[in-house]
């Protein structure tokens, strides 16, 4: 993962040169947003384990996948899959905050699909509760916050398709 401010600063340093206008003016913008950044990851910090739990009411709890023989069945599964959601949310949280979604590719997409699909995990519901987690999101830190991390879990979303 690099962080906006690394990904300009880092080539520049290599060709010995000063920050280009548009670099300067795509760190103007990421200062300008770190406020609402911030904020929006001391809410996920601090209302997490509430943002699962709407999560699951609004996507999980309610279906066959809760039943005996789905996949949210028994306990330990509930429990993994509400592990599965915490971390999505918390890189998802290290993503904005970077503004660099890289950090998804290589600590939560790399060989997840595969593994989702070994483990008969089904794909859809795991997009479910995701599209879900961005409603409770945008309910949560903000519109203007919830769109930025909307994005960050589009992207989780499109590595699992």
């Amino acid at each position: 993962m690099q962080d906006t401010i690394t990904a300009l600063i880092n080539p520049a340093d290599a060709q010995g040169q000063y920050l280009s206008d548009a670099a300067l003016n795509q760190l103007r913008q990421y200062f300008e947003r770190g406020m609402m950044r911030v904020k929006a990851a001391a809410t996920i910090s601090a209302t997490a384990s509430q943002i699962i739990s709407r999560t699951v009411a609004k996507s999980l709890l309610y279906g066959d996948i809760t039943l005996p023989g789905g996949n949210m069945y028994p306990t330990r599964r509930y429990a993994a899959c509400l592990r599965d959601l915490n971390y999505f949310l918390r890189y998802a949280t290290y993503a904005m905050l970077a503004a660099d979604p890289s950090i998804l590719d290589e600590r939560v997409l790399n060989g997840l699909k595969e593994t989702y699909q070994t483990l008969g995990v089904p794909i859809d519901r795991v997009v479910q509760a995701l599209n879900a987690m961005k409603e409770v999101l945008n309910e949560t830190v903000g519109s203007e916050a919830g769109q930025e991390l909307a994005g960050y879990l589009d992207h989780i979303i499109a590595g699992l398709s």
